[in-house]
């Protein structure tokens, strides 16, 4: 299959899941109403999601031995699939947390594996990874918009939303299976040269990752990156409408606003990432970032912070996918994987802890808290940055630039 078809409809699959994501933090208000529960209660929801995440991270290595890429591409889509049907039919509140779970584990098959294997494409590396993670930002922009519409215009119950997202995952079935309908488990080997296969006899990959610095400095990176993500894709409406008396529906816009923000940063600035030091571009796009969440935390206008949200999206849009291929250009080839999976289940611990302390908090302090921690974590972040972008392969720090991941 020609390589722009691979990487469409991948992008496809990395939409899909930026809707299934994203939809958590505008039904927030709406589960908690329908099912009669507290702030505390309903952020169990960011816990039990990324579970099926963990499991599936730690899955694709196997899967891809034994399937190849084509194995991914149709267990992906039925998990979605799956879990769109369990949650539409409404049920009670402990198995609409089974379906996200479930909706998590095909999201993690996809995105551990696309991320892995846009990593390493070369010289397109940032290019198409900020494509893969700009198609994920669009569908989590369309999400709380069109979730947001349908519930307001037709005032349709929460769950009519999975409706939708069964439909658009029966396309996903039929789009990526045909796409990596050649890519089975003797060309995923013959592709990393059976490296892989000389490992194993001696040290299993997932000990051989630990060896590497860049392992552990980019699991704290990838850590807190998710967890902001989380944070903001999950309490920004419910903290718009609480702390700034906004309407439901123009509140779903700020996670609208945040998420079409990212896909165009990621979309646009992995271009410019190529061009200059990652380390350099990314320093000045967390500095940004802080610069801006410190407007958001002082504003009171509702439309001052739906633009803000969206500004911090945008520059915030190469974190993630600039993290991955820095990670990808310190390890070996028949690591990445493994690594990937690692570094994905740890950002996915942040994404489930620091949502769920925030309702934790917000129960006991109030829902102001959540503009504080998110601006407390930038800074954390820039600082674990600082040390990872200086990290070589041998242990050693340097400075690494674009021409350097890429080979």
């Amino acid at each position: 299959m020609p390589l722009n078809f691979l990487i469409g409809a991948a992008m496809y699959s990395f939409a899909i899941a930026g809707l299934f994501t994203s939809s958590l933090g505008v039904m927030l208000p709406h589960l908690e109403q329908y099912y009669y529960l507290t702030d505390l209660s309903v952020s169990l929801i960011f816990l039990t999601g990324p579970v099926g995440y963990i499991f599936a991270a730690q899955s694709t290595d196997f899967i891809h031995r034994r399937f190849g890429q084509r194995g991914i591409a149709s267990s992906g889509p039925f998990f979605h699939l799956l879990a769109a049907a369990v949650i539409c039919s409404h049920p009670p509140f402990p198995v609409v947390l089974a379906g996200c779970a479930i909706a998590n584990f095909g999201t993690g098959l996809l995105d551990v594996s696309w991320c892995a294997w846009a990593g390493g494409i070369g010289r397109r590396a940032n290019t198409v990874s900020g494509m893969l993670h700009g198609s994920y930002s669009t569908g989590a922009a369309l999400g709380p918009f069109l979730a947001g519409t349908l519930m307001a215009a037709g005032q349709s119950p929460w769950y009519y939303w999975y409706y939708v997202l069964a439909a658009v995952s029966v396309l996903e079935i039929v789009i990526l299976p045909i796409a990596f309908q050649f890519e089975d488990a003797a060309t995923y080997c013959l592709a990393k040269h059976d490296q892989s296969e000389q490992r194993i006899d001696n040290e299993h990959p997932i000990k051989a990752i630990f060896k590497h610095r860049a392992t552990w400095v980019s699991s704290a990176y990838f850590l807190a990156d998710v967890g902001i993500e989380s944070a903001i894709s999950g309490w920004i409406v419910s903290f718009l409408i609480r702390a700034r008396d906004a309407t439901p529906y123009i509140a779903s816009l700020s996670s609208s606003g945040f998420w079409a923000g990212m896909a165009v940063g990621r979309l646009s600035l992995g271009v410019v990432t190529d061009r200059i030091s990652v380390r350099r571009a990314m320093v000045i796009y967390l500095s940004i970032s802080i610069g801006l969440q410190s407007l958001f935390a002082v504003t009171s206008s509702p439309i001052v912070s739906i633009l803000l949200a969206s500004m911090l999206g945008f520059i915030m849009g190469p974190f993630f996918p600039s993290g991955i291929v820095v990670l990808s250009g310190l390890l070996p080839s028949e690591l990445h994987i493994t690594a990937v999976s690692f570094v994905a289940s740890v950002g996915q611990i942040g994404g489930a802890v620091l949502p769920f302390v925030i309702g934790a908090t917000v129960q006991g302090l109030g829902i102001g808290v959540f503009k504080y921690v998110v601006l407390i974590l930038l800074g954390v972040t820039l600082g674990i940055w600082i040390v990872f972008s200086t990290v070589k392969k041998n242990g050693s720090t340097w400075e690494i630039d674009a021409d350097d991941v890429d080979d």
